[in-house]
């Protein structure tokens, strides 16, 4: 947190974006080109971390060091723009995530605190944050078909790693409910998701880490996370919320922020009378 002190978010600013080291489709050198063309100030990359299950989307270990060779490269070559190096790190266990003791040794700027991976009724991790067909191919191969077993599972994680901490951002909240509302389109209004919502809000809340508004999915789906319903409360108790692209390609640096930022900024409006 203390690395990110002094960034005016009122320009443009994104810490959500991925590289060529884990799952973005772009190099860093061309997703900052097109950042600084589209009048960032400042830019963080935070890839995936690596993580202790097979993944294809995660950076390796091996990769870490030529990473932060490539943000000391770009730092030198584009100096009108600032540079945060971060990584998005994934809560599997207390002993796995942000909270983890081998993170330090990166020396990161700052870490987005995520969940993408639940263990299903045997214990076997999988990702439950890929593409909505995916997500039901996944629910029937991984979960027996239990929605409700993988959403409670999904919040729990959540909230675990809440409150264990070790991260500055805490990413795309409540990123189950686009897949879980694949398969019920009422998952949002069924009383024990409300219920699991709630509590991990307020958890958030208390913690008193930035809460992201994470945009990747507006035009694909019209949606933010967390959903628009949760921004007055978290606004309310003095919770910054910082506007990410979360971006995998280069041509997306912008995807749905101006959007998001237009509601939130309405909303803040209203919140101080004006």
């Amino acid at each position: 947190m203390e690395r990110l002190k002094g960034i005016d978010f009122s320009g443009r600013v994104n810490l959500h974006s991925h590289t060529q080291f884990c799952d973005g489709r772009n190099s860093m050198e061309e997703i900052l080109r097109s950042a600084i063309n589209s009048g960032f100030k400042v830019w963080g990359f935070s890839p995936h971390a690596p993580i202790s299950i097979e993944s294809g989307c995660n950076m390796q270990e091996a990769s870490v060091q030529e990473y932060k060779l490539e943000i000391e490269r770009l730092r030198n070559i584009y100096p009108q723009i600032k540079i945060f190096e971060g990584m998005e790190v994934d809560y599997l266990d207390p002993l796995n995530g942000p909270s983890s003791e081998i993170l330090k040794k990166y020396d990161l700027d700052y870490i987005i605190g995520s969940v993408h991976f639940i263990p299903n009724q045997k214990g076997e991790y999988h990702d439950i944050d890929g593409s909505p067909e995916r997500f039901k191919t996944y629910l029937h191969e991984y979960f027996e078909d239990d929605l409700e077993y993988v959403v409670k599972t999904f919040w729990h994680q959540t909230f675990e790693m809440i409150r264990r901490g070790g991260f500055d951002i805490i990413g795309h909240v409540d990123k189950i409910s686009l897949n879980a509302s694949s398969v019920d389109p009422e998952i949002e209004e069924r009383p024990f998701y409300k219920e699991l919502a709630a509590n991990t809000i307020n958890e958030a809340i208390l913690s008193g880490r930035m809460i992201e508004i994470n945009t990747k999915h507006w035009k694909k789906y019209g949606r933010f996370f967390p959903h628009p319903r949760y921004w007055q409360r978290i606004l309310q108790a003095g919770i910054f919320m910082p506007v990410n692209s979360d971006t995998h390609y280069s041509e997306l640096v912008n995807e749905g922020r101006d959007e998001a930022l237009t509601l939130l900024n309405s909303m803040r409006k209203k919140l101080l009378g004006k």
